[in-house]
């Protein structure tokens, strides 16, 4: 640690996103504490702030849904303008959030968290920065971002390329220019189905280095009138209560079963779903399209058909057909992805076929032929859920670093809370239902339990809280054998870690997402079993900055 001023806080929180902000402001206002919130970025918005690429947007409804449930005050005067928001709307409504609350005086921007590492005897967390500033706090909340540790793939020559080279999840704030460019797309998830299209349409020409070929479901995305805003205001107290029963969607999911329905019956139910667009193929065709292959491969082969109909040639649409199974992979949403193909100025390669080998000044080489290219965008992705966690590296008790305890598997207990780091939660940590939940509201709740916690050991004289590495082991197990019902496990995804070389491989997140809260809420209700809360060791804790 640097000999750096310190300063002394209740709670710190690290990361300025949904979870960070929700955070510091019931710290702050719930619980009364000094806070200190730090976020490496130049203002709030965590992966907002970030993914500015061309086409980013939620993937998800965003009126009201994409949004805080906390306050109805809230939901009453923000105006959503789509069905599925722009980045750029996302990022001004956290804005707007953070100054009707008044947090960003709480905040420092531009300033990244470079280590955190606990004092037994003193029953404290003392963190470092990377501007050389040191700061302590008993609680440390960790709101780092499931989706925030850019993967960048290092491919031989990579850095002898001359022209410009963005990350989707690290875009330039300022405008970038395709117009007259020869541009090389790697990756075909998320980032990359959302970005292509946009590319395609001022790019000389744009060529799509695709590793897995997708299913991508028509957004239909459309602008919001003001009078739907207010039929769901109106009725915001129910849509509210149904978003925390129906795992974060206010609408309810299907009890149709596929066994009732001839197969015309089945097709054309699937089409109505097509049309009506968003994830509605996936959540309200027919029960179990997740738990059975069968069914789920006859969806599969409905959106394979579509691919095929929307592709005029037969190769590229060969090429853009998913092989793996329906919905094991994060669902995607686009906006005329494949329509792009049809394109004169669009060339896809298949790396599954034609890997690439290497980078030049000017071109990308594969195993068959070169391409001139004067502009690099990697859409390949983030290493997902632990990523930021491990990139701050916590030390806990002993000076146990967390790389090393999550060196083979991560193990948690409810993804809040990890055995040897006193005092330390994470939001939408591994092993919690956080990519599968709807983010704003899994935060939302995740804080609550935070709060309570706390509070409990507020009221009780306690010093500390930790869980055990039993409870740890119990959750582990409970989480890998949720995912062993569904067909999730079967494919290599971000969910599984298998997108990144060397990280352990085991599934990161809860499938039970309105239970698993239900879950926590009673576990706060009961005393919180499988914690162990230690009695207050320092005789008097240093002076709280002003609160």
């Amino acid at each position: 640690m640097s000999d750096a001023p310190t300063s002394h806080y209740d709670a710190i929180v690290i990361g300025a996103g949904f979870g960070g902000l929700y955070a510091l402001l019931r710290l702050r206002d719930g619980l009364g504490m000094s806070v200190r919130g730090f976020d490496g970025a130049g203002g709030v918005g965590g992966t907002w702030w970030h993914n500015r690429y061309p086409g980013a947007r939620v993937d998800a409804p965003s009126a009201p849904f994409y949004g805080y449930t906390f306050s109805k005050e809230l939901v009453e005067e923000w105006d959503w303008t789509e069905t599925q928001s722009s980045s750029s709307d996302v990022l001004r409504y956290l804005e707007h959030v953070a100054d009707r609350f008044d947090l960003r005086k709480d905040f420092e921007f531009d300033t990244r968290v470079t280590g955190a590492r606990w004092d037994d005897d003193e029953q404290r967390w003392t963190v470092e920065t990377g501007r050389g500033t040191r700061a302590t706090a008993r609680f440390v909340v960790c709101a780092t971002g499931a989706l925030f540790v850019a993967n960048k793939p290092d491919y031989p020559g990579i850095d002898d390329f001359t022209g410009p080279i963005h990350h989707t999840g690290r875009w330039p704030h300022e405008p970038v220019s395709f117009e007259g460019k020869r541009v090389a797309v790697i990756g075909t998830g998320s980032s990359g189905v959302q970005a292509i299209p946009e590319i395609a349409k001022s790019a000389a020409h744009v060529t799509v280095f695709q590793r897995t070929a997708q299913y991508a479901l028509p957004a239909r995305n459309r602008p919001l009138a003001l009078e739907e805003l207010q039929a769901y205001r109106d009725d915001w107290d129910d849509l509210r209560e149904s978003m925390v029963r129906r795992g974060g969607w206010p609408f309810p999911t299907t009890r149709q079963v596929a066994s009732d329905h001839t197969p015309a019956e089945r097709r054309a139910r699937y089409e109505e779903l097509w049309a009506q667009g968003g994830i509605h193929l996936s959540i309200n065709s027919y029960v179990g399209v997740l738990t059975d292959e069968e069914l789920n491969r006859e969806v599969g082969d409905f959106v394979r058909d579509k691919i095929r109909e929307i592709v005029r040639d037969p190769e590229t649409a060969r090429k853009l057909t998913p092989e793996y199974l329906f919905g094991t992979k994060r669902l995607i949403l686009d906006n005329g992805y494949f329509e792009t193909y049809n394109r004169d100025n669009v060339t896809l390669v298949d790396l599954r076929e034609h890997p690439i080998t290497s980078f030049t000044a000017t071109t990308v080489r594969t195993e068959r032929s070169e391409h001139p290219i004067d502009m690099l965008v990697l859409a390949t992705g983030f290493d997902a859920v632990s990523g930021s966690m491990l990139q701050l590296d916590p030390q806990g008790v002993d000076g146990v670093r967390l790389s090393d305890k999550w060196a083979t598997r991560f193990y948690t207990n409810l993804g809040m809370s990890i055995a040897g780091f006193p005092n330390l939660f994470m939001i939408h940590g591994p092993q919690s239902p956080g990519v599968l939940y709807t983010m704003p509201l899994g935060g939302e709740r995740h804080v609550a339990w935070i709060e309570a916690a706390i509070r409990h050991l507020e009221e009780h004289g306690f010093g500390a809280i930790d869980t055990t590495e039993e409870a740890e082991a119990a959750w582990d197990n409970e989480v890998n054998a949720l995912a062993n019902r569904t067909l999730y496990p079967r494919t290599n995804s971000w969910y599984t870690g298998a997108n990144i070389p060397g990280k352990p491989r085991q599934f990161l997140a809860h499938t039970m997402g309105s239970r698993y809260f239900d879950r926590i809420d009673a576990i706060a209700a009961e005393g919180f079993p499988g914690f162990v809360f230690t009695p207050q060791r320092a005789a008097e804790h240093p002076t709280p900055a002003t609160r």
